[in-house]
C-alpha cells in the first residue's frame, strides 16, 4: 500500500479508499513534496531477518499451509505475505504491513501477513481459521492511527486483517435522523464527499487529520472538534465479530427490524434492554467491528476565532476562565489551547530555518520569532467557534471576550484578521466539519520527522493542568526535545496531547523518545493522571498504572478475555490485554534502560 514513487497522490475513488478527494489534491502534492524535501532516509532499508516474521508457537510449515488455506477460502489476492521491502510512505500512502512512524528497529512491529475480507461474514472465515491454526491476528480499519502505532500489530508476526480495503461503504445516510452507517473503510474525506452528494445539511465531526477511519478513530476513542466532538458518545449502535466468529449487533441492533431488516431505531438509540456491551469494544482486543453509526450534525451558522495570550504564567488563569465558559455550552465546540510554538511549526518551515543548533529551541528564540508570526509575541494561542443564529454568536463572542480581557496583553483576532496562510483558516474548516490536511505541517519540522502522542487526562482546573504541564515540559528538556503542548478542552476535563517529534533515522533520538515516554508515564501516573490513549510500545505500562484494587480492572478485562477469546488469537497485547496461552511469557513491554542526555552534551 505504501508508495514512494513521483507518481501523483492517489485519489479518492470506488477502487481506492484511501486516496483524497480531488479538491485537495493540490494540498496533497504540496504537502507530501514538503516531506519527501526533507526526508535524508532511502525509500527502503533492506530487511535483516527471514521473511515472513512468524507469531510465537508457528512454525514455517504450519504458517505455510495454514496461509494456504486461507487463499482458497477469500483468494488469493486477498491474502499477501509480508515478505517484501518496508516502505515507510507517506500520511496518503502510508503502509499497512509495520509502524511508518517507527520507534524502534523498523522490523520489530512487523506483520507476517495481510488479509483484506470483503464482508462480515468473511471476517467470522478469518476468525475461525486463527482459531483453527492458533495464529494470531489483528484488525485495523485503514491503518492511519499514525502516532499511536499506524498498521503495525501489537504481537510481531501476527496476520494483520485489513479491513479497509474492501469494506469502505457508507451503508446508509438518514438525512431526517441526521444518522449514518459506515463500515471500517470510511475514511472521514470519503464520509463528507457522500454527505456532501446527498446536499443534505448535515456536518460531519473529523480529527485534525481527515485521512482515517471514521469507525477506527471512534472505536479508539478519538476527538473532533465541533459540539460532536466526543466520538465515542456520538456512535451509535455496532455489528462485531466475536473471536469464535459468532455476529453480534449492539444497541437497538440486537433487536431484528421487522422481516429481518436492520432496526429502525439502531442509529437512533444507543443502548438495548439488559447490560450497554458498546464499551468493551472499544480499545480492545473483545470484536472486530464491522460496521457503526454515527451520528451527524445539523448544519449551523459559525464563527471562529482565536485569542492570544503574553506569558507563559498566564496559563492556569487561562484554564480557569474556561471552566466555567465550557460548563455553561458558551464555548460552542471543543477548542484548542496551544503553545505558541506551534504557530512555528504550522508555516511548515523546518526548525533549521530558525534554529541550526542541536538541543532544545531557546524559549527566549520562541517568542523572538513569534513577533515575526501574525499572532506576535505570545506565549499560547486559543483557538474556538461558536455556533447558532448571529445574535446567539453575538452574545457567546461577547461573554468570551469579556472573560479573557480580564488576562492583560491577552488580543483576540477573528479568521479575517489574519492572513490567508495562517493557521487559523485551517480551524474555521476542523471546526465546521470540513476535512483538512493542513496538520501535516508540522511533520516538515525534522528530516525524516515520525511523531508519538503523550495524551493524559487533567481536570479543567488550573493547578491539575499545570502540574502536568511542568512534568512534561521539565521532561522534554532532560531528554532534549522541544516541546508541542495542545490541550483539547471537552468541559469537565482536557485531553493533554504532547506531540513527539523525532527523526526516524536516528536511533538515538529513538531511544530517548522511548526514555522520555516511560519517565512521563510513570510520573504523571503518581500524580494521579493517566493518559487515554498510546502507542502500541507504552500500552502494558499505560494498562498498569491503571492499578486501583491490586490491578482490578486488569485482572477484569483478562477473565473478559480469557472467556470471549480462549484461544488467544485476536489481537494480543492490545491495549496491554494479554490472553492466558501468552500471558507471563515475556511479550509484555514494560520499560528498558533508557539513559538521559547528560546536561551539555547534543
Amino acid at each position: 500500500m505504501a508508495s514512494d514513487s513521483a507518481a501523483p497522490p492517489p485519489l479518492l475513488s470506488d477502487d481506492c479508499h484511501t486516496g483524497v478527494p480531488s479538491r485537495y489534491f493540490d494540498q496533497a502534492v504540496e504537502s507530501r513534496t514538503r516531506l519527501h524535501s526533507n526526508r535524508t532516509l532511502p525509500p527502503s532499508i533492506p530487511r535483516q531477518q527471514q521473511v515472513p516474521i512468524l507469531p510465537p508457537d508457528v512454525t514455517r510449515e504450519t504458517f505455510t499451509t495454514a496461509i494456504s488455506e486461507l487463499q482458497n477460502l477469500l483468494g488469493n489476492g486477498n491474502v499477501e505475505v509480508n515478505d517484501k521491502p518496508l516502505v515507510d510512505g507517506w500520511y496518503m500512502e502510508h503502509p499497512n504491513t509495520h509502524d511508518a512512524f517507527h520507534l524502534v528497529d523498523q522490523e520489530d512491529l512487523v506483520s507476517s501477513a495481510i488479509v483484506y475480507p470483503g464482508s462480515t461474514e468473511e471476517v467470522s472465515i478469518i476468525l475461525k481459521w486463527a482459531n483453527q491454526h492458533l495464529i494470531p491476528i489483528y484488525p485495523i480499519s485503514m491503518g492511519r492511527n499514525l502516532g499511536y502505532g499506524g498498521a503495525a500489530p501489537r504481537l510481531r508476526g501476527s496476520v494483520v486483517v485489513d479491513l479497509g480495503r474492501r469494506m469502505n461503504k457508507v451503508l446508509n445516510i438518514d438525512g431526517d435522523a441526521a444518522t449514518c452507517l459506515v463500515e471500517p473503510g470510511v475514511s472521514y474525506f470519503k464520509l463528507y464527499e457522500e454527505v456532501q452528494k446527498t446536499g443534505l445539511p448535515l456536518w460531519i465531526d473529523t480529527p485534525d487529520l481527515s485521512g482515517g477511519s471514521v469507525l477506527g478513530n471512534c472505536i479508539d476513542r478519538g476527538v473532533g472538534y465541533t459540539p460532536y466532538g466526543d466520538h465515542w458518545a456520538n456512535h451509535c449502535g455496532m455489528e462485531v465479530v466475536l473471536p469464535n466468529g459468532e455476529v453480534l449487533r449492539t444497541g437497538m441492533g440486537a433487536l431484528p427490524g421487522r422481516d429481518d431488516a436492520d432496526n429502525p431505531t439502531w442509529q437512533a438509540f444507543q443502548h438495548a434492554y439488559g447490560p450497554s456491551v458498546d464499551g468493551i469494544f472499544s480499545q480492545s482486543n473483545f470484536g472486530i467491528v464491522t460496521k457503526m453509526g454515527m451520528w451527524l450534525m445539523p448544519a449551523t451558522e459559525h464563527q471562529s476565532y482565536c485569542i492570544s495570550f503574553p506569558k507563559d504564567d498566564d496559563f492556569e488563569q487561562i484554564v480557569e476562565i474556561i471552566r466555567p465558559l465550557a460548563l455553561q455550552r458558551i464555548l460552542g465546540n471543543i477548542p484548542q489551547l496551544r503553545n505558541v510554538i506551534q504557530e512555528i511549526a504550522t508555516t511548515a518551515k523546518p526548525r533549521s530555518h530558525w534554529f541550526k543548533e542541536k538541543g532544545v529551541m531557546p524559549r527566549e528564540l520562541i517568542r523572538e520569532i513569534a513577533k515575526t508570526l501574525p499572532c506576535g509575541d505570545c506565549a499560547w494561542v486559543f483557538y474556538g467557534t461558536v455556533y447558532g443564529p448571529e445574535e446567539t454568536r453575538n452574545r457567546q463572542l461577547e461573554i468570551i471576550k469579556k472573560e479573557f480581557a480580564k488576562i492583560p496583553g491577552s488580543v483576540f483576532k477573528l479568521p479575517q484578521d489574519l492572513p490567508d496562510d495562517h493557521y487559523i483558516h485551517s480551524r474555521v474548516k476542523i471546526n465546521s466539519g470540513t476535512p483538512e490536511l493542513k496538520e501535516l505541517d508540522w511533520l516538515n519540522w525534522l528530516p525524516n520527522a515520525g511523531h508519538t502522542f503523550f495524551a493524559p487526562i487533567t481536570p479543567t482546573k488550573g493547578k491539575d493542568a499545570n502540574i502536568v504541564y511542568d512534568i512534561v515540559t521539565r521532561l522534554h528538556h532532560k531528554w532534549g526535545f522541544d516541546c508541542f503542548p495542545t490541550w483539547c478542552v471537552a468541559g469537565r476535563e482536557m485531553h493533554f496531547i504532547a506531540n513527539v517529534i523525532y527523526d526516524r533515522g536516528d536511533p538515538d533520538a529513538k531511544r530517548r523518545v522511548n526514555g522520555m515516554m516511560h519517565e512521563m508515564i510513570q510520573t504523571c501516573a503518581k500524580e494521579g493522571y493517566g493518559e487515554y490513549r498510546t502507542h502500541l510500545l507504552y500500552q502494558d505500562v499505560v494498562a498498569k498504572t491503571y492499578g486501583y484494587g491490586n490491578q482490578v480492572l486488569m485482572r477484569f478485562n483478562e477473565m473478559l478475555k480469557d472467556t470471549i477469546d480462549p484461544n488467544g488469537i485476536l489481537a494480543p497485547g492490545r491495549n496491554g490485554i494479554w490472553p492466558k496461552r501468552l500471558r507471563g511469557r515475556g511479550f509484555e513491554l514494560l520499560g528498558g534502560d533508557f539513559e538521559a542526555p547528560k546536561a551539555g552534551s547534543d
